[in-house]
């Protein structure tokens, strides 16, 4: 029997007990031995729960217990969470976390704490929610060289846009329906200005190199100045309008990263994803494109992939940790925003003379499309030549009030 501790016991560690409860016969048979939850960290008491016994306010009735062998941090945030993290590796646990936010902040640090420890640190669950990436990207894809990394990493705007496509409703009236739902939090800033998904962008991106990428270095926008014109034309060009993060490896080892609204075409792979769901592309150059898609979120998808690396961890006791590291280097890894080439629909003011925008746009291609306001008109940019972003928005300052939007092409 193997025991371990969840770290924080809201709707994913709940899910964690969930899950080693319902599925404990499959769970023992591929882990060679059950999982026993032995403590719960919480400030709460649980007296109405399975697990309430377990329960304990005392981070150190966990690190000083040497039955735990395997800890779950489910806590979320870089606060706590960090130090409690810390804690337990110190103590020589291998630990096991979904939380995003942790992992592309203090990786490199928590990671080499636990290769230091001969221990493991595993964050299955950060990224994609229940959909295996992380370790398909460490193992299964290992003998590729990864040029393409990109898709819908989160399903609250993907449900978001979803509904504004087909029910042709704002964006506020979509953002309540999906807190109606519990698809968004209260506060769900995170996830609507992107953060969530440049988040685990770079935590894909820092597993596809072996290289630390800040997420802060990778250009970000949400969604919230999305508007139903801007889906008329999604629908015109046979598109569909997602928030896509994308990671696509340069020539000279350079990154060009985004996290932004894309039009996509309504046949390609990443497409398929509507509502909660997440669709993650992988592209390498010896297996092709790679395909991976299913709920991003949730309590039992999320804890299932937690429960995994808890067998995983469980699998592996008393052997050297098998996900590689993450290198901290001084290059620059992810290329200046405005360098990169860009692909745009440009919505633009009537007054403004058709002229005008063939001759800041010619060069590069300016292809009209049919206007779906009557005091506007749009147009397709940089599919004829390369323009770069600095371009782009050197353009779009030189035209000002005329500008009504800009959403970029996925390519």
């Amino acid at each position: 029997m193997i025991n371990i501790a969840i770290m924080g016991y809201g709707v994913v560690g709940s899910g964690v007990a969930e899950v080693c409860r319902m599925n404990a016969d499959a769970i023992e048979k591929k882990a060679g031995q059950g999982i026993n939850i032995k403590k719960i960290l919480d400030l709460r008491d649980f007296p109405d729960d399975p697990f309430g016994d377990r329960v304990t306010h005392r981070a150190e009735d966990i690190f000083e217990d040497p039955d735990i062998a395997i800890v779950v941090e489910t806590i979320g945030g870089t606060g706590i969470a960090l130090e409690l993290s810390r804690r337990a590796l110190e103590a020589g646990k291998h630990v096991v976390t979904s939380n995003k936010e942790l992992v592309a902040a203090h990786g490199p640090e928590l990671m080499a704490l636990a290769q230091a420890k001969s221990i493991s640190y595993m964050y299955e669950a950060s990224v994609g929610g229940g959909i295996p990436i992380v370790r398909p990207l460490h193992k299964c894809l290992s003998a590729n060289v990864i040029q393409l990394v990109a898709g819908i990493l989160n399903g609250t705007t993907n449900y978001i846009l979803t509904r504004m496509d087909a029910a042709g409703i704002r964006f506020e009236q979509a953002l309540s329906e999906a807190q109606e739902h519990g698809y968004a939090e209260q506060n769900p800033t995170a996830d609507l200005d992107g953060l969530d998904a440049c988040r685990k962008l770079a935590i894909l991106g820092s597993i596809t190199l072996g290289e630390y990428i800040d997420s802060r270095q990778v250009h970000t926008e949400g969604i919230t100045s999305i508007m139903p014109p801007d889906l008329l034309y999604a629908q015109h060009l046979q598109m569909k309008l997602k928030l896509i993060g994308r990671f696509r490896l340069l020539l000279d080892q350079q990154a060009d990263m985004i996290v932004a609204p894309m039009l996509i075409s309504r046949s390609h792979p990443i497409a398929v994803a509507d509502d909660v769901n997440n669709a993650i592309l992988v592209e390498g150059n010896a297996l092709g494109e790679a395909l991976f898609y299913g709920r991003g979120a949730g309590k039992l998808p999320t804890a299932s992939a937690v429960v995994a690396d808890v067998i995983e961890c469980a699998m592996h006791l008393g052997r050297l940790p098998h996900l590689i590291t993450w290198a901290v280097s001084d290059r620059t890894i992810v290329r200046p925003h405005d360098d990169c080439p860009v692909q745009a629909l440009v919505r633009l003011r009537d007054s403004l003379p058709a002229e005008r925008v063939r001759e800041l746009f010619g060069p590069y291609g300016a292809e009209p499309v049919q206007a779906q306001d009557l005091h506007e008109h749009a147009w397709l940019v940089g599919r004829d030549a390369v323009l770069s972003e600095g371009q782009l928005a050197a353009r779009l300052r030189l035209l000002d009030a005329d500008v009504i939007g800009r959403i970029r092409l996925f390519v």
